[in-house]
């Protein structure tokens, strides 16, 4: 294996580890002004294996071949290509009167942040008088 293509080695091995239909695993190597470029097909069926959950999988790929590129001095990107006849239901637009069946990500930042809501009969909760401790209180608590 020549240096300049571990890079797309690696990633045909990982991901035909990965998908239920290795034989459809085709990565192609291109080297251009922005670096080298690994572009990646699979099974359409193998999508959601090769992407994984919220992206993860991918994103792992991802940082993984940046590592193999810095050790050769070269930046490394991962393009997936999405399959003909792939099972992916289209995104709804922002105004769209249609709930999106999954949350955009700033609105799981925002519901995040958001504190949980409590009943305004119940009392403040032993819990919420210990978050007002400062710091001594709570080494005083730990000591034996």
């Amino acid at each position: 294996m020549t240096d300049n293509m571990k890079d797309r080695d690696f990633i045909e091995y990982v991901v035909k580890m990965l998908v239920d239909n290795p034989n459809d695993v085709k990565v192609e190597r291109k080297i251009d002004e922005m670096g080298v470029l690994i572009t990646l097909d699979v099974n359409s069926s193998d999508m959601g294996m090769v992407i994984g959950r919220e992206g993860m999988t991918a994103k792992a790929l991802r940082t993984l071949l940046r590592v193999i590129g810095a050790r050769n001095n070269a930046r490394v990107n991962l393009k997936i290509n999405e399959p003909e006849g792939s099972e992916r239901r289209p995104r709804h637009a922002e105004g769209s009167s249609e709930a999106s069946p999954r949350e955009e990500p700033e609105q799981r930042e925002e519901r995040a942040e958001q504190p949980a809501s409590q009943s305004s009969d119940e009392p403040v909760s032993q819990a919420s008088q210990e978050e007002k401790k400062t710091l001594d209180d709570v080494m005083n608590d730990i000591q034996i």
